[in-house]
């Protein structure tokens, strides 16, 4: 079971290279806002809209006004809500 959740992290992490054009050996550890909404495919004010109210429980780092996500943090909470037939 757990080759089979490193393999799907794996793979969510090279579908958020691709998305913001990166290679997968090239991938930041750490996204804007802006990056993290092109990944989800949800608008930035969705993003604080879910850290102002603690919608989901999405981990982000934040330095003064700087909002910043790791990747790996993305991959895990995309990889957590999956659903449907296993396969």
């Amino acid at each position: 079971m757990q080759n089979e959740s490193d393999s799907l992290h794996r793979e969510i992490v090279k579908e958020i290279a691709v998305t913001l054009g990166y290679t997968e050996k090239n991938v930041p550890t750490q996204i804007n806002e802006g990056q993290a909404s092109l990944v989800l495919d949800v608008k930035p004010a969705t993003l604080c809209n879910w850290r102002c109210t603690g919608r989901y429980n999405l981990p982000f780092i934040k330095t003064g006004r700087l909002v910043r996500y790791r990747v790996a943090d993305l991959a895990a909470w995309i990889a957590k809500r999956r659903t449907g037939a296993e396969g």
